[in-house]
């Protein structure tokens, strides 16, 4: 029984240095452990704080410390509170700012485990039903009810309180406490495969390998490299059902928590209430009863996108990582990890098996891991056609063949999916008297109009305002929208091809907004008989649709301009992402690609469905230019209200940073973004540790009042 808890409060300033030391009261000592949840004094404040330490004594002595004002029920896990640690130094942040990733939900908020009265009837009850005792006619009405039906909640019963309290004290009914779950709703989306399947001879191979690395019980990583609809699914499932059998836990992430749902119904259609959920949409109540049914061990097997690596899983044997190449595993808050990372240190120090899926993997993971390959669709269904369309001489948003791809859809009763990577209805706003742009007060970004809103809106801060009626620099009423956003595009199609027997459905990030949406949308589309799902990548993410025979493409090129050494990489993902939602199930699938560059490397590769010649290609220019995984990068953020504070304190760091093996690059201004300028470094460095402890050093002082700093190491 330690004297001394070693605390790390909850706070977000950099600047301090914990954990710090709290004398224990007598009471407290034989209940407090590494994990436990504190509220201590901090300052003028009180604070709540993990317990990362113990200790018997103190070097300020304990006549000097002060005590923690009272404990928080739950608590985090001895291995989270290791890797929130992990966390802090690896991605160049605070120990606090981790703790909170892994701390158990709504533990700021106290929040508790739901209950409910239960009537139950005694035998003396039971006795007084038959005669001699007496009994209102609604006292015996009641207690014939419980003699049918057995305990019930008395929420049910229509009576007050009061009456089942008299009974009680009668000794006629026994009144109860139980806890009531919170359990989220899942909705089926996806074709429902049976339990017994027929494994194709490279998934038996791929399930052999994943089975004896869990049995063997020392770490392990594979990439699981198939093809769209190979039966990647199936692989994990049987992998998943090798950790359970040597009583062993199960974390599965995905992407998006769109693709949730999916993944959750084969889940549970195959392991049942075993498999628990977590995500940020589910309500406090929900997220609190499933986290706390990982943590009694009443669940073994947690699906949820990136935050669900963090699940309180013990004796961990298994961590899948589906549609591993998707860029949304990267945390965008302070710490910025990456789930990707995260789940292989994790499984590393478990001694379990990390298992990466995907048709397009990252360069990283093709060049790192041992492949598992599964080089055919497990429905023995072929690859879809696809065709380059050239956009350079078309007019309007379609391309002649592609409006009659879709025609022919329609008049055929299929399905469709058509993706165009840009949300709203026009891309902006201007006037055509005198050019001005509407564009965010906060962020140097133009606004999106969103037409059923009537509202245009800020991408990045969030700003909305009403649709302009006309200028005000000049007064014109003459504003003209340009480009084209998936709600203009739905409106559009809708015109062109909608009806009763043909719907259309949309999805992207103003539709998934609220709770179920998403999975609503998928659901309705999947039972659909014809119609045309239409969104932004959202619907390019490893959906499993039977029946959709054409895919769309449109501005397959536009990620191709971002300045950035990933744009080729994500450009090939997502179209050939895109060309695996068709052709599943029955039939052959066709995709057309509209766009202004046909000769690009990405999409001529995604084309041909050929991963591993991209990859390879993709490689070697990684390689020529030291960019991962033949070196690292970190950039760090400078941001400040005060214009050139942002641009000072990052040329204050470019002094501080000293690293023999790095070249820094910067600093160099950013735009405008929440209002704050900003400014940026970036280090291209081949010794990874030694990189990191430099920046780590080097953002610990403090650079200003007003400046702000953030460290993305593997920045996306």
């Amino acid at each position: 029984m330690a004297a001394i808890a070693q605390v790390e409060p909850l706070t977000s300033a950099r600047a301090l240095s914990g954990p710090f030391d709290y004398a224990l009261p007598e009471d407290l000592r034989a209940s407090v452990r590494i994990g436990s949840l504190l509220v201590v004094p901090f300052g003028r404040q009180e604070l709540l704080g993990v317990v990362v330490g113990l200790a018997e004594q103190s070097e300020l002595g304990a006549e000097r410390l002060r005590a923690p004002r009272s404990t928080v029920d739950g608590d985090v896990p001895r291995d989270l509170v290791e890797l929130a640690g992990w966390i802090a130094s690896e991605y160049c942040s605070t120990p606090a700012r981790a703790l909170s990733l892994v701390l158990p939900p709504a533990a700021r908020k106290g929040n508790r485990e739901l209950t409910r009265l239960v009537a139950t009837l005694t035998a003396a009850g039971a006795a007084a039903l038959g005669g001699g005792a007496r009994l209102t006619p609604r006292q015996r009405t009641l207690l014939a009810r419980l003699a049918q039906a057995g305990p019930v909640a008395a929420s049910a019963l229509q009576v007050d309180h009061g009456t089942l309290r008299r009974l009680e004290a009668r000794g006629l009914i026994a009144l109860s406490s139980e806890s009531v779950r919170r359990a989220p709703e899942h909705v089926s989306v996806g074709a429902t495969r049976e339990a017994a399947v027929t494994l194709s001879a490279s998934q038996q191979a791929a399930v052999a390998e994943a089975r004896a690395a869990i049995a063997a019980r020392a770490p392990a990583s594979f990439l699981l490299f198939g093809v769209t609809g190979s039966g990647k699914t199936e692989v994990y499932l049987q992998a998943a059902a090798s950790a359970l059998a040597h009583r062993r836990g199960v974390i599965v992430l995905v992407p998006e928590i769109g693709l949730t749902p999916q993944t959750v119904s084969r889940f549970v259609e195959r392991f049942g209430d075993t498999v628990a959920v977590l995500h940020s949409r589910l309500s406090a109540g929900e997220r609190h009863d499933e986290w706390q049914r990982l943590r009694r061990g009443e669940a073994r097997i947690c699906v949820g996108p990136r935050s669900a690596v963090f699940a309180p899983i013990a004796n961990l044997g298994l961590i899948v990582v589906d549609e591993e190449h998707d860029s949304s595993y990267k945390h965008e808050g302070d710490p910025r990890y990456d789930a990707r990372h995260v789940a292989a240190h994790r499984a590393e120090i478990a001694g379990a098996l990390l298992l990466a899926g995907s048709a397009t993997p990252r360069p990283e993971s093709f060049a790192t891991l041992r492949r598992l390959e599964l080089p055919a669709r497990a429905d023995g269904g072929r690859l879809p056609s696809v065709e380059i369309v050239d956009m350079r001489a078309a007019r309007g948003a379609l391309h002649e063949r592609t409006a009659e791809a879709l025609g022919e859809l329609r008049r055929s009763g299929g399905k469709g999916i058509v993706l165009l990577n840009r949300r709203g209805w026009s891309n902006f706003l201007s006037c055509r008297q005198c050019g001005k742009v509407w564009g965010c007060p906060e962020c140097d970004v133009a606004l999106v109009l969103h037409q059923a809103e009537h509202a245009i809106a800020c991408h990045h801060c969030g700003h909305r305002e009403r649709v302009p009626e006309r200028c005000e620099d000049c007064g014109s009423a003459a504003l003209a929208r340009h480009g084209l956003g998936t709600e203009r595009l739905e409106h559009e199609l809708t015109r062109a091809l909608g009806g009763a027997d043909f719907p259309l459905f949309r999805l992207d990030a103003d539709v998934a907004t609220l709770k179920g949406r998403a999975a609503a949308v998928l659901a309705r589309f999947d039972q659909a008989e014809a119609g045309v799902l239409i969104g932004t990548q959202m619907v390019a993410k490893g959906h499993d649709f039977e029946g959709v025979s054409l895919g769309v493409v449109l501005d397959a090129d536009a990620t191709l301009r971002f300045p950035d050494f990933r744009a080729e990489e994500r450009t090939f993902a997502l179209l050939a992402q895109l060309a695996g939602r068709t052709g599943r199930g029955r039939g052959d699938g066709r995709v057309l690609v509209q766009t202004l560059a046909g000769d690009a490397r990405a999409i001529v590769y995604a084309a041909r469905h050929d991963s591993a010649g991209f990859l390879t290609g993709e490689l070697e220019r990684r390689r020529a230019l030291g960019y991962p995984p033949y070196g690292e990068l970190i950039r760090i953020v400078c941001s400040a209200q005060a214009a050139g504070s942002a641009m000072r304190a990052a040329c204050e760091l470019r002094q501080r940073l000293v690293i023999d093996t790095a070249q820094i690059l910067g600093p160099a201004p950013l735009f405008r973004l929440r209002g704050r300028d900003r400014a940026q470094l970036l280090i291209k460095a081949s010794d990874r540790a030694a990189a990191v402890a430099a920046v780590g050093a080097a953002v610990a002082s403090p650079l200003g009042r007003d400046v702000a700093v953030s460290v993305d190491v593997d920045p996306q």
